[in-house]
């Protein structure tokens, strides 16, 4: 019996479209998640890609990998808007940009807030991969110096109040909330120096 032997050409076209399919896995998951936590189901995240449901195993084994990749990215994401916000000329611009946008992630995301409260070891992961926390620091270390934020904010703060107003605002607590940047807005006020 002759073995078929794939030429260069139909490698490269499988590896191409295999990275197609993850990556539409992934942002299917992304949607699929942020509206139903982590009860999504993999098949309906499976339909939402337009994919088989053994393609998102055959990516992704077990929900907990799913999970991570999203985690993975979000974090990046965060390291890319704290790079961002020291580009900022004003430190306390770039700290609020920064703060913003971690805010309006966990706000929008259910998924991330449960696995952050249920599965703490997948998000600690991809903060220490992404370089977060470091970066985080250098974000309230110039805010600091530039006399714009308060000096008794530590670095760990800023996750806990983006995490503290994403569950503030979710919607399934059943409780009347504000909306996420109306309760970041009181929180920056308290965080300007000049309310020391």
């Amino acid at each position: 019996m002759a073995v078929k032997v794939e030429t260069p050409v139909q490698q490269r076209t499988q590896r191409a479209d295999a990275r197609r399919n993850r990556a539409k896995v992934l942002a299917a998951a992304r949607d699929v998640f942020a509206r139903h936590g982590l009860e999504a189901q993999m098949d309906e995240i499976a339909r939402k890609a337009g994919v088989g449901v053994g393609t998102v195993y055959r990516h992704f084994p077990r929900k907990e990998d799913l999970l991570q990749a999203l985690a993975d990215e979000h974090f990046e994401a965060l390291a890319e808007s704290a790079r961002a916000g020291l580009e900022a000329a004003d430190p306390w611009d770039g700290f609020v940009e920064f703060l913003t946008f971690a805010t309006r992630s966990m706000a929008d995301d259910r998924a991330l807030g449960e696995a952050m409260g249920q599965q703490p070891g997948v998000c600690e992961a991809a903060a220490r991969r992404s370089d977060l926390e470091r970066l985080t620091a250098e974000l309230v270390a110039r805010a600091q110096a530039a006399g714009r934020l308060r000096a008794d904010v530590v670095p760990e703060d800023v996750p806990a109040l983006a995490c503290g107003i994403g569950r503030a605002v979710d919607a399934r607590s059943g409780q009347p909330t504000m909306s996420w940047d109306r309760y970041l807005k009181i929180i920056l006020a308290g965080l300007a120096a000049s309310a020391d």
